[in-house]
C-alpha cells in the first residue's frame, strides 16, 4: 500500500513538471509562422535581432522594435504604424521550446484576450 502511494505521488510530481524553455536559442534568427485564418493557411517569415524584428507577410514588409523583458518574454512595437491598432504594442511570451520551434502566447499589451501559436526557426 505504501509503495503504491509513493508511486502515485511520484507520478503526479513528474506530470506537473514545466515544459522545457531554451528561450535564448530563439532571441535572434530567421523564423516562420503559419496560422489558419478562415480555413486558409497564411505564412509570414521574419528575422529578429536583439532589438529589431523585420517581418514579411503577404508581400509586405514591416519592422518592429523588440524589447526583451526577460529571457522568455518580449514586447513588439511597430516602427511605422499606419493605423491606430498598429500603434498598440504586442506582448509575446515563449511558453515552451522543442527542437527548432517554440510555442508562444501573444496579446496586445493590457488586453486579456491571448492567442497562441508556434514558430519554427529556419536559420
Amino acid at each position: 500500500m505504501k509503495k503504491s502511494l509513493l508511486l502515485l505521488l511520484a507520478g503526479l510530481a513528474l506530470s506537473c513538471s514545466d515544459k522545457e524553455r531554451k528561450c535564448a536559442d530563439f532571441k535572434t534568427g530567421t523564423f516562420e509562422f503559419t496560422q489558419e485564418i478562415n480555413g486558409k493557411k497564411h505564412t509570414s517569415v521574419f528575422t529578429r535581432t536583439e532589438t529589431l524584428q523585420i517581418e514579411t507577410y503577404n508581400g509586405k514588409t514591416d519592422t518592429a522594435s523588440v524589447r526583451w523583458v526577460n529571457d522568455c518574454e518580449f514586447i513588439l512595437q511597430k516602427l511605422h504604424p499606419k493605423t491606430m491598432s498598429e500603434r498598440k504594442a504586442i506582448s509575446m511570451i515563449i511558453l515552451a521550446t522543442e527542437g527548432n520551434s517554440y510555442t508562444f502566447e501573444y496579446a496586445f499589451v493590457g488586453d486579456a484576450k491571448k492567442q497562441r501559436g508556434t514558430v519554427t526557426k529556419i536559420k
